[in-house]
């Protein structure tokens, strides 16, 4: 998940943070906002760096797409094959 500016203004300007997403706190918080575990993790490497607990804007999260190169996509069932056919 990218974090940002529009997320919370703590992640504004070069203080952008990647977060893998490990936990959502089900606490009441103020409407609009979360608390979120996860790893901040290394753009370039994928890698995780440290663990981390930010408090956000839902609003403002920006989900990005994990990096599944040999995964079949999900909504496809796998093709099986019946011998002698």
């Amino acid at each position: 998940m990218l974090i940002d500016g529009r997320a919370s203004v703590q992640f504004g300007g070069d203080r952008v943070l990647w977060l893998r997403v490990t936990s959502v706190c089900d606490k009441p918080t103020y409407d609009g906002w979360v608390w979120l575990t996860g790893y901040s993790i290394n753009p370039a490497s994928g890698k995780a760096l440290a663990r981390r607990e930010v408090f956000v804007q839902i609003a403002g999260l920006q989900v990005q797409p994990g990096k599944t190169d040999n995964a079949p996509p999900r909504n496809v069932a796998p093709v099986t094959r019946r011998r002698g056919v």
